[in-house]
């Protein structure tokens, strides 16, 4: 009888210790799962940093070479500035010796230098309303590139668009929510262009970001995108 006992006791204490080891396991396996979904969360942001910084450093790279092409030319046109406000030589301003005959008609000859410088006159005019236009033409097309409708938003909220690029958006005329979500695909390509993109405005979403934030949903945005309004988007 006492064998029974002393048999059913260790068989009670094996359950009790090995339901122990079991537990301890298990929150180790949770523990461990939760640390994989950090990491993966962080890998995402991760990639997202280095998309953003690349259009950084590309739209950094179209700025310098900007830069590199107006200081080529800066030079060329001072010389010709310069070139044109030298004085002629004496040699040339001297006027050789009048001769007795052209002594005798001075009224004459300022007759006829009159008329051209007229005409001269009257040739620029016309040209000078011709170019008018065109300056004319410039503020209306930009303004026409993309009206800005409603209050700014801050675009910095959506994943991928940081400073240079929240800068480049509001040079296009994009200043809040609603009119990243009504992008069409022909307004996604011209933003692409225009930030040197290639498929990026699809791959992190920023038209489902936008009508998100643009209806108000922020406990959905919060949802379907955790790593939205980190430090990787200041």
């Amino acid at each position: 009888m006492s064998t029974f006992f002393y048999m059913l006791l260790a068989f009670v204490v094996g359950i009790l210790v090995g339901w122990f080891i079991w537990g301890r396991l298990r929150g180790e396996l949770d523990s461990l799962r939760g640390d994989l979904d950090r990491t993966r969360s962080e890998r995402d942001r991760l990639r997202a940093d280095s998309d953003r910084l690349k259009g950084e450093l590309d739209a950094c790279g179209r700025a310098r070479a900007d830069l590199e092409s107006r200081l080529r030319d800066a030079p060329s046109a001072k010389a010709g500035a310069d070139k044109a406000a030298t004085p002629a030589p004496a040699a040339l301003m001297s006027s050789p010796a009048i001769p007795a005959a052209a002594k005798s008609a001075p009224a004459k000859s300022a007759a006829a230098k009159k008329p051209p410088a007229t005409k001269t006159a009257a040739a620029q005019k016309p040209a000078a309303k011709a170019a008018a236009p065109k300056k004319a033409a410039a503020p209306a097309a930009k303004k026409a590139a993309a009206p800005t409708t409603g209050k700014a938003d801050n675009l910095r909220r959506l994943i991928g668009i940081g400073p240079v690029n929240e800068r480049l958006l509001k040079g296009l005329g994009v200043t809040n929510y609603a009119q990243i979500a009504a992008w069409t695909d022909a307004d996604v390509k011209r933003v692409e262009e225009v930030l040197n993109f290639d498929g990026r405005i699809a791959r992190e979403k920023w038209i489902e970001q936008a009508k998100l934030l643009a209806a108000g949903d922020e406990a959905e945005f919060a949802r379907q995108f955790p790593t939205a309004g980190t430090t990787s988007n200041s």
